[in-house]
C-alpha cells in the first residue's frame, strides 16, 4: 500500500490510523508508487484548491493504472477522508477510476472494502459515527525524524461556523477516553519522542464521558463575550484535566495543542494557568480569529465580536507573559466590504501574531454560507485582499520576532537545515523556526565532553537576527527542558 496525505495535521494522524489498521491485516507499506498494489489518498475538503489537487492526482494515477503490466494484479485506488465524505457519488461515478471510498469514521472497514475491490467491484463506506474515536488504535508514528508526534484526542466539530465544511465531513464532536490518550503519550515518550501535539478540530471543548463518576459535572462557562449555536454540554473530564495529566508523563517532552476555539478559554483560565505554570507546556496559543470585523464574524457565526476577541488576547498575554500567538484568517468572505477588510488589517497590526495561516474564501457546498449567503466578493478582490493580509501579517511578525534578538531561546533540534548541511534547524517554545550553526557544544546538564547537537537535543541558542518566518542565532550549550526552566 502507498499512502499520500493532503491537508491538515488531523489527516496526517488519520493516515497513521489507516496504516496501523492495514498493517494488522497483513499489508506492507511502500514509499515507491510503482511498487504499490493499492494507492490510498487521504484527502481534504476545506478549500476548493485542496480538492482540485486530488482530481489532478487521480488523472496521473489513471495513466499509471492503464500502463500496469497484465501480469500484475490491477492497481486499486482509494479516496479516504473528508473529500470521500463530501463527494462520494461524484468520486465513484466520475470516470470509474476509484475503487474504494472511505470517510473519516470508516478506516476500520478498509480491509473489507479493499477485499470487495479485489473482486472488481467499487466499495464505499462514508457513514459518520457518533462515537468512533479510534481510541484503541495506537498509530504507527511516521513523523519527521521521529522527534515530534501528533496525538488525536477528539474528532468532529459542533461549532457550525457558516463557512466550514468540517462538521459535515467529520461529523459531531466526540472525545477519546483520557486513559487511551495517556497510554499513547507514554508509548511515545518511551520511543524517545520529544514533542507531542494534541490534535482535534476543537481541542479545548474536549469532554471524556468514559468515567461514570464525572458524568454529572456542570457544563463549563464560555469566555466573556462569547456564545455558541449549541447548548454547552454538562459532564465529563475536560481539556484542563487532560492537559494536566499529559504534561506530567515526561518532564522532558514538550506539549502543544491545536486547534482550540477562542470561546473555550473562560475566565477561570485553568488551561491558561497550566500553560503558564508547567515548563513543558509550550507558551504558544493558536487563537483563530478569521476576521477583524464584528459584522463579518457574525455572518461567519463565530460567536464573538472583535472587542471580545481582543479582550481575550489581552487576558491571554497577561496570564502567559511572552506567549507566542498564531491565528487563521479568511479574505473575501461573503459580503465582506473594504471597510471590513481594513478592520482585519488593523486587527493584525494590533495583535501582532508570530505565526499566521491566511486564505482566500472558497464557498463549500452543504455549509450554511452555501445555503444562506452570496459568494459576492470577486476573485481578483479576494486575491488583492489576501495579498494585503499576508504583507501586513509578515511586517508585524517580523517586528514580533525582532523583539527576540539578543535573547536566549531553548530550541528542540529537528535536524539539518534544508538550505545548508552546516546548519541545524529546530523550533523554540513559541513554535518559531530557529536556524543555527552545527558546532561543537558544551553540555550544561552533566558537563560531559563537548559534542555536536543531535535531533531530539535541546539547545540554548542566542538569537542574532530575525525575519517574519525564522530566527537565526549562535548555539550556547546543550541542555534539558527541566534545567532550562529552572535557570530561567
Amino acid at each position: 500500500v502507498y499512502l499520500e496525505t493532503y491537508g491538515c495535521q488531523m489527516n496526517v494522524n488519520d493516515t497513521e490510523i489507516a496504516w496501523t489498521i492495514l498493517q494488522k491485516n497483513g499489508y506492507a507499506r511502500t514509499k515507491e508508487l510503482d511498487e504499490a498494489d493499492v494507492v490510498l489518498l487521504v484527502t481534504c475538503s476545506v478549500r476548493e484548491k485542496a480538492e482540485q489537487a486530488i482530481w489532478n492526482r487521480l488523472q496521473h494515477l489513471k495513466a499509471l493504472k492503464a500502463r500496469r503490466p497484465q501480469a500484475r494484479a490491477p492497481l486499486r485506488i482509494g479516496i479516504l477522508g473528508c473529500m470521500a465524505e463530501r463527494l462520494k457519488e461524484e468520486i465513484l461515478h466520475r470516470e470509474k477510476l476509484v475503487d474504494v471510498v472511505a470517510g473519516p469514521d470508516a478506516y476500520r472497514d478498509l480491509p473489507r472494502l479493499l477485499a470487495v475491490a479485489e473482486s472488481g467491484q467499487q466499495a464505499a463506506n462514508v457513514l459518520l459515527s457518533l462515537d468512533e474515536t479510534y481510541a484503541d488504535i495506537l498509530p504507527v508514528q511516521t513523523s519527521a525524524g521521529g522527534m515530534t508526534a501528533f496525538v488525536s484526542i477528539m474528532r468532529g466539530c459542533d461549532n457550525m461556523c457558516s463557512y466550514c465544511i468540517v462538521p459535515f465531513t467529520r461529523g459531531r464532536e466526540r472525545s477519546r477516553p483520557i486513559a487511551s490518550i495517556l497510554q499513547e503519550v507514554r508509548m511515545l515518550s518511551d520511543q524517545g519522542v520529544k514533542e507531542v501535539t494534541l490534535l482535534g478540530q476543537n481541542v479545548n471543548s474536549f469532554r471524556d464521558l468514559s468515567e461514570v463518576q464525572f458524568q454529572s459535572v456542570a457544563a463549563p462557562c464560555l469566555s466573556r463575550g462569547f456564545s455558541t449555536v449549541y447548548k454547552t454540554k454538562p459532564g465529563g473530564l475536560r481539556f484542563a484535566h487532560l492537559l494536566d495529566q499529559v504534561s506530567r508523563i515526561d518532564p522532558e517532552m514538550r506539549i502543544r495543542f491545536t486547534s482550540p476555539h477562542p470561546k473555550d478559554f473562560p475566565d477561570e483560565a485553568s488551561v491558561l494557568q497550566l500553560i503558564q505554570e508547567r515548563h513543558n507546556i509550550c507558551k504558544q496559543l493558536h487563537l483563530p480569529a478569521q476576521s477583524g470585523s464584528t459584522r463579518v464574524l457574525e455572518a461567519m457565526r463565530r460567536g464573538y465580536t472583535r472587542e471580545a476577541y481582543l479582550e481575550l488576547v489581552h487576558h491571554v498575554r497577561v496570564s502567559i507573559p511572552g506567549v507566542s500567538l498564531s491565528s487563521d484568517f479568511i479574505a473575501g468572505f461573503c459580503g465582506e466590504t473594504e471597510e471590513d477588510h481594513q478592520q482585519t488589517l488593523s486587527l493584525l497590526r494590533e495583535v501582532r501574531y508570530n505565526i499566521g495561516f491566511l486564505f482566500a474564501y472558497s464557498m463549500r457546498q452543504k455549509t450554511r454560507a452555501h445555503h444562506r449567503l452570496q459568494d459576492d466578493v470577486p476573485a481578483d478582490v479576494k486575491k488583492r485582499r489576501l495579498e494585503q493580509l499576508i504583507a501586513t501579517f509578515r511586517e508585524e511578525a517580523a517586528r514580533a520576532n525582532a523583539a527576540l534578538v539578543g535573547q536566549a531561546q531553548l530550541v528542540l533540534v529537528e535536524g539539518p537545515s534544508k538550505r545548508s548541511a552546516s546548519e541545524l534547524c529546530g523550533r523554540n517554545d513559541g513554535n518559531i523556526k530557529v536556524i543555527f550553526p552545527d558546532a561543537e557544544l558544551e553540555d550544561a546538564a552533566d558537563c560531559g565532553a563537548p559534542g555536536r547537537a543531535q535531533p531530539g537535543d535541546y539547545v540554548m541558542v542566542k538569537v542574532t537576527s530575525a525575519s517574519s518566518q525564522t530566527l537565526r542565532g549562535v548555539p550556547l550549550c546543550r541542555t534539558t527542558l527541566s534545567r532550562a526552566a529552572a535557570s530561567h
